[in-house]
């Protein structure tokens, strides 16, 4: 029961955090677009000193997994982030750049497969196709009006040099979408070898990577200083303690957006050792999906017809995908053979 109960509170706490992430993350592109930077160095840099000071005790702690394998997936985070920006370099428009990012359940089942031997039913592998049909549908139609900003710096003079070089974006995205997934299966992996260790996998996994951020310092100064100059505000809980101290509007985003990445990270990281990588795929997934939907309403944007559909498919895929029917009947079943082992027996006659 306790298991459940963690894995539950796991997926609740992924949902809060980073739904409420993601409208501090609007906040703050829509005062600054260019603080994409800031924003990933400050989550990183959050993350790693809470996990100096808490888990790793300023490294008086030993690791209970060999460092090779969080630099191992460190390697693989940047080699498939690399790869989808790169991508924006070869003809790729948001668009299908979106889609493929939606992809992940389908790709994470195909390297179950490949890799760890995995077999699956017809109702999961239905579930998985009904789900990534209606986020592909709902990001495609959602995506509809955004513009291409590709930066295209590989001219292409012909008809086949075009086609060359989409091609290359498309192999991009291809192989980050395979790397995501396989980053997934090899946490699965170090987890069965190692024993579960969340925090300390968040962590390392947040402290490695701080160093390549000095190749960005210039970009992260000049954004902070754009955060720092904007609009000063209230602070609401301050006011209520008759503190009329003021904040930068954009940093207190950041500070916001900062510790509400910290809770859906944390609550990923959970589920890693808690569910299968499939699972932990589906409920990321899921929240990417109530992120986009949440994104339309914040916006106004009109919910059409296909935005109808794609719900639908992800909902019902998704209660194919829990096996939700058959749990309910299994419940009233068992429920009802209990009623029946408690009822009073009429008494035999001799």
């Amino acid at each position: 029961m306790a298991f459940n109960m963690k894995a539950l509170l796991g997926m609740l706490f992924v949902f809060i955090g980073c739904c409420s992430n993601v409208v501090f993350l609007e906040l703050i592109i829509q005062i600054d677009p260019g603080a994409g930077n800031l924003i990933t160095f400050s989550q990183f840099l959050f993350i790693a000193l809470e996990g100096l000071i808490f888990t790793s005790k300023f490294f008086t702690v030993k690791p209970k997994i060999a460092l090779k394998d969080y630099v191992i997936l460190v390697l693989l985070f940047f080699g498939a982030n690399v790869c989808n920006n790169y991508a924006f370099n070869f003809n790729i428009p948001m668009p299908l750049h979106m889609i493929f990012r939606s992809g992940s359940l389908m790709a994470n089942m195909i390297m179950g497969i490949i890799l760890l031997k995995k077999r699956y039913n017809l109702r999961q592998y239905s579930s998985v196709a009904m789900i990534t049909a209606g986020i592909v549908l709902c990001t495609l139609v959602s995506s509809g009006d955004v513009k291409d900003n590709t930066h295209h710096t590989l001219r292409v003079d012909t008809s086949y040099s075009d086609f060359f070089w989409w091609s290359v974006g498309i192999a991009l995205l291809t192989i980050a979408l395979l790397v995501t997934a396989y980053m997934g299966i090899y946490q699965e992996v170090i987890y069965k070898r190692y024993g579960k260790h969340p925090s300390e996998a968040l962590f390392f996994t947040h402290m490695l990577p701080l160093p390549g951020f000095l190749f960005m310092a210039g970009n992260i100064v000049q954004h902070l200083n754009i955060a720092v100059a904007s609009e000063a505000v209230a602070v609401p809980v301050l006011s209520a303690l008759g503190l009329n101290w003021k904040f930068p509007l954009m940093l207190f985003y950041l500070l916001c957006n900062v510790v509400t990445q910290y809770v859906c990270i944390s609550a990923v990281y959970v589920l890693t050792t808690e569910c299968a990588s499939l699972t932990v795929t589906l409920v990321v997934t899921l929240r990417k999906f109530v992120s986009l939907l949440f994104s339309i309403l914040y916006f106004r944007n009109p919910f059409t017809a296909n935005h109808w559909i794609g719900t639908i498919l992800v909902f019902f895929g998704t209660i194919l995908f829990a096996n939700v029917i058959n749990q309910l009947k299994d419940a009233y079943q068992a429920r009802s053979k209990r009623r029946f082992d408690t009822a009073p027996q009429p008494k035999k006659v001799d």
